[in-house]
């Protein structure tokens, strides 16, 4: 039976029931929708408005419903415009009567708000989990590989040197905001807002706090008119998840460019690549082309539900209904992601050679003007000075370490014998101490900080 349609003296024309109806998609819904009808049915029984014979017919009814979906034997009918409707109708056929006093008080509007922040927070939590695995991932691929040298980049230009491990951790830092960003994102979903009614209030002295309480919820919403209309927490859910994948996003591309023969610098496993039906000898990273391709569907979902929501007047529209679509979508390509990204840093094999031998002198350019620095000269000045070590070098077509001592002396009389002693990448890698930086035991005060975090997650 529909929800509604007293006033109504005509049929819904077919292609408008396909335009309006959701429980398509919206169905997936159907565990929170029965956790919020069954901590509704209490509380109307709380309130006397059905006796605790009808609360336990209803309460039993309920879980039958979950139990057919659970098991896949629901059977959807033609009138089930949304999963509300489907579970309230599959509830009448099962208990009758007191099933129609279920939703005393209540409206969809509430209704579907409660259960959108109860799927959320749920998903929250398995995306939580995910996301640590991977952090856990990258921490033990960067101290696995604490003696694993590598150019370090900037405009994908050779610019210094720096261990694979430090490289590995910036993204652990990167996914470690993201993990704090969603923590934030859960504080502002967690509140009920059942009991709001369809916009103005529920008329029968329902207990709100003890319906949050019920529903694990932290608090209740301030206001009727906000708590049906208000989206914010989806919003930010995929504000949070458009800066994740972009994350990701940027993590595989460096893969793909380091695996590729150019490179060589990683292999991705079998596992997480495919051929070419043409090319026998082809392995494409495809795992990560993909996670790099799935960037514009997020991007765009999120996009797209902002201008939906763009304009909006108060209370409830039925514009609202878009929110579903996109927000399923975004979770179930981060919940296939993150796995297969936590995939490919646990297997990937690391060229450490390779790397090695993509090491260039002239990163160590720097390093020769930091010496200068240390003989007094102004970084300015030296940085300009070793700018023209450089250029004769590469005019006499020879490494910074083989330029002649005379050559050096030529350009500024500062530079000395012990010059060549900082023309090393070890050396180079082990200056740069400071916290936060590439030196080895930088790198291992990160990843101990980094393990720590872990624990905690």
């Amino acid at each position: 039976m529909a929800l509604w349609g007293g006033r109504f003296e005509k049929e819904m024309e077919p292609i408008m029931r396909r335009f309006n109806d959701s429980f398509a998609f919206d169905s997936r819904l159907y565990a929170a929708d029965i956790d919020g009808s069954l901590a509704y049915a209490s509380a109307l029984s709380r309130a006397g408005l059905i006796t605790e014979e009808e609360l336990d017919l209803l309460c039993e009814g309920l879980e039958q419903v979950r139990a057919e979906f659970d098991d896949g034997s629901f059977e959807a009918r033609p009138g089930d415009e949304d999963i509300h409707t489907a579970v309230e109708r599959r509830l009448v056929e099962l208990v009758g009567e007191a099933a129609e006093k279920i939703h005393t008080g209540r409206s969809r509007n509430d209704q579907v708000a409660t259960d959108l922040r109860l799927y959320l927070l749920e998903e929250i939590s398995s995306l939580s989990e995910l996301l640590g695995a991977l952090q856990a991932a990258l921490a033990e691929q960067a101290e696995t590989h604490l003696d694993v040298y590598m150019p370090g980049y900037t405009h994908l230009q050779q610019a210094q040197p720096i261990l694979f491990s430090h490289w590995v951790m910036a993204y652990f830092w990167k996914f470690q905001r993201d993990y704090e960003r969603l923590t934030e994102v859960t504080s502002r979903t967690n509140v009920c807002p059942l009991g709001a009614g369809a916009l103005a209030g529920n008329p029968f002295e329902i207990d709100r706090m003890a319906l949050a309480e019920t529903l694990n919820f932290d608090s209740i919403s301030e206001n009727s008119l906000d708590a049906v209309s208000d989206r914010d927490f989806v919003v930010e859910f995929m504000s949070w998840a458009v800066l994740t994948q972009i994350h990701l996003s940027g993590w595989v591309e460096e893969l793909i460019i380091w695996a590729s023969s150019e490179f060589g610098f990683l292999e991705i496993d079998d596992a997480y690549a495919t051929g070419s039906s043409l090319m026998p000898q082809k392995k494409n990273p495809d795992s990560l082309e993909l996670i790099r391709g799935k960037s514009g569907r997020v991007v765009g979902h999120l996009v797209g539900l902002l201008t939906t929501l763009k304009g909006l007047p108060l209370a409830y529209n039925k514009d609202l209904q878009e929110d579903k679509e996109a927000l399923f979508d975004v979770i179930d390509t981060l919940k296939i992601e993150l796995p297969i990204a936590t995939g490919i840093i646990c297997t990937m094999k690391i060229n450490a050679k390779r790397m090695a031998a993509m090491l260039n002198e002239e990163m160590l350019a720097t390093d020769l003007a930091d010496y200068l620095v240390r003989e007094g000269v102004p970084f300015r000045k030296s940085h300009h000075l070793v700018g023209q070590a450089v250029l004769r070098a590469e005019e006499l077509g020879v490494p910074l370490t083989e330029l002649d001592l005379s050559e050096y002396q030529a350009i500024h009389t500062s530079f000395t014998e012990s010059l060549y002693g900082i023309l090393d990448m070890q050396e180079s890698v082990k200056a740069r101490a400071v916290e936060g930086g590439t030196a080895p035991q930088a790198v291992r005060n990160q990843i101990k900080k980094a393990k720590d975090i872990i624990k905690h997650l």
